[in-house]
């Protein structure tokens, strides 16, 4: 809950200060602004968190607390790389590609009741993916949207 409030919030906020500073709404830098803003909320869940993030994976795999250190830094590189109009749609495309390969994730902790904060087993349970699910397809539609979609719109004119 808190990454969306973080993204709904940021991107209001940004667009509204560009309507009221340049009479324009400024879609594109608010909504790859805001992302990028969650995306960093959501890293420093990978090093605060690292313990109950790396239950998160099955154990058949190998280096768990490597792959949520390293996706931690992922989640920042390409959430800065969404700043940089050049790099934006390539940042898109990743984070869409990103989003879907983690939803699995979601999914097994939800299946084990995974409390992600705590490293315990004693989370809301399969209840909990009626929220993640569209959230997920939420983000994926939003980075298509405001990353790919509006900067190829940008690129047209």
């Amino acid at each position: 809950m808190k990454p969306l409030v973080v993204l709904l919030g940021v991107f209001t906020l940004t667009s509204l200060i560009a309507w009221f500073s340049t009479g324009n709404w400024h879609l594109a830098f608010g909504g790859n602004l805001a992302m990028c803003l969650m995306l960093f909320l959501t890293a420093i869940g990978h090093f605060k968190f690292t313990q109950g993030m790396a239950l998160m994976l099955p154990p058949f795999m190998p280096y768990r607390t490597g792959l949520v250190l390293i996706t931690g830094v992922l989640e920042i590189v390409l959430g800065l790389a969404l700043l940089f109009p050049a790099v934006r749609p390539y940042a898109g495309y990743t984070l869409i590609v990103f989003f879907m390969l983690i939803l699995p994730s979601n999914i097994y902790a939800a299946i084990k009741h995974l409390n992600m904060e705590k490293a315990t087993y004693d989370g809301p349970g399969l209840s909990y993916l009626w929220f993640r699910i569209p959230l997920q397809a939420f983000f994926i539609g939003w980075i298509f949207y405001f990353s790919i979609y509006l900067q190829s719109k940008a690129a047209a004119v």
